[in-house]
């Protein structure tokens, strides 16, 4: 088996030189290398959650730290934590449900292992998932655990080995649920464009107008699929400078027959009032409802409220991110190469500085992203379905833990 530390250095590596970016990219990447590291991990406390949970808590904080704009990352990271809360708990389920069936043992020793394993189901709920300490130890010893049973010493010794049997056992399963679960999120992942492309013939209707700004993986197989279905709709692209993706989408559209037409994005206001739907892809989805999208979305968007254009973002649920925006730790943007907008040398008189500790007289700043207010935003499609900026905290209650929202970039000193 690859060395786990070696496969996560590989990755913040790659992380903080930007050769892995995209949501759907670091997402999936992230999935898989936690799988190796749940696999890989050895139980070495009597609660085997929390093992589970300090290494996928030291690694995620490695990756968040690595880049802190990849979003996804950490919300993959938190997507497991809460998986093995939910395996464990789960687990602890079972393990009552099979005492309470067995047949074997008489009514007192059946009785006995009841309270047994009500007290270690409440302790699950309640603090087997903590990292191990005094009081957590003392706290799921069960009361009736420490009554001395009249028993001889091979019984004892007997009971005592079963008991590690179990707990071993027990412990496989944990770690083999858990890696389903994650395989299931790294098919979620995988699978989140085609099982929001197939909501797209609800959404478009015939000889509608779509508005969309740059290029969208999300976006374009959303309207590949209404395409399929025959409905005939016409796209104005804006073309999202000063990267000019919405060129290289305009001509994917083209290709697939579509009807489409190319605008500066300065031209958006002046063309909003001839569009019925704006259909744009997102970075971030907050807990709010704010959506962390491609700088020069939020423009779109305000030109849609004002004309009452719906505006519609796609988004799988791997970007719900279960933080909200005024987080003082929350890095929400990032500002690309500035020979993006300018060619080398082009403004070079105006470079000098004069005298020395001057500020130079023109500066180049390239956001990458902007923040699109909730009340700006009509629906969020995801591969759950659709939903309102409002129901985005039910979702997050769905996906994360409130305990794992401490899982983050460590503070700047």
């Amino acid at each position: 088996m690859p060395d786990v530390q070696a496969l996560v250095n590989d990755f913040v590596l790659k992380l903080k030189r930007r050769k892995i970016e995209g949501s759907q990219a670091t997402a999936k990447h992230t999935a898989e290398l936690l799988r190796q590291v749940v696999s890989q991990q050895r139980i070495t406390y009597t609660n085997q959650a929390a093992s589970l949970i300090d290494a996928v808590k030291a690694v995620g904080e490695q990756l968040i730290e690595a880049n802190p704009v990849e979003l996804a990352v950490g919300n993959i990271v938190r997507r497991v934590l809460h998986v093995i809360r939910e395996e464990n708990v789960s687990s602890a389920m079972s393990a009552v449900e099979e005492l309470a069936l067995g047949s074997d043992d008489d009514e007192a020793e059946h009785e006995n292992r009841m309270g047994l394993s009500a007290a270690a189901v409440a302790a699950a709920a309640r603090s087997t998932l903590r990292a191990p300490s005094l009081q957590t130890l003392l706290e799921d010893i069960p009361d009736s655990a420490t009554a001395p049973h009249p028993s001889s010493s091979g019984g004892d010794s007997e009971g005592k080995s079963k008991s590690a049997a179990e707990s071993s056992s027990r412990n496989k399963k944990l770690k083999h649920d858990v890696i389903e679960a994650i395989n299931e999120l790294i098919q979620e992942i995988d699978t989140c464009h085609e099982l929001i492309s197939a909501q797209a013939v609800e959404h478009i209707h015939q000889n509608e107008v779509i508005l969309t700004l740059g290029r969208s993986r999300t976006v374009k197989e959303f309207l590949f699929a209404a395409n399929e279905k025959k409905r005939s709709f016409r796209v104005f692209v804006a073309e999202g400078a000063p990267r000019y993706q919405g060129h290289v989408l305009a001509k994917e559209l083209v290709g697939k027959g579509l009807q489409t037409t190319v605008i500066t994005d300065s031209a958006v206001f002046a063309m909003i009032s001839r569009v019925n739907m704006v259909i744009v892809g997102a970075h971030a989805i907050m807990a709010n409802g704010g959506v962390i999208a491609p700088v020069g979305i939020n423009m779109v968007a305000l030109a849609a409220q004002r004309h009452a254009v719906p505006f519609v973002v796609l988004a799988g649920s791997h970007k719900l991110c279960p933080l909200y925006p005024h987080n003082p730790e929350l890095l929400l943007n990032d500002f690309k190469c500035p020979s993006e907008l300018l060619d080398f040398g082009e403004f070079s008189d105006c470079m000098d500085y004069g005298q020395l500790g001057d500020s130079p007289p023109i500066r180049v700043e390239n956001p990458a992203f902007d923040y699109v207010a909730p009340k700006l935003v009509s629906l969020f499609i995801t591969d759950m379905g659709g939903h309102s900026p409002s129901y985005v905290y039910r979702l997050i209650a769905d996906y994360y833990s409130a305990e794992d929202l401490v899982v983050r970039r460590k503070a700047a000193p």
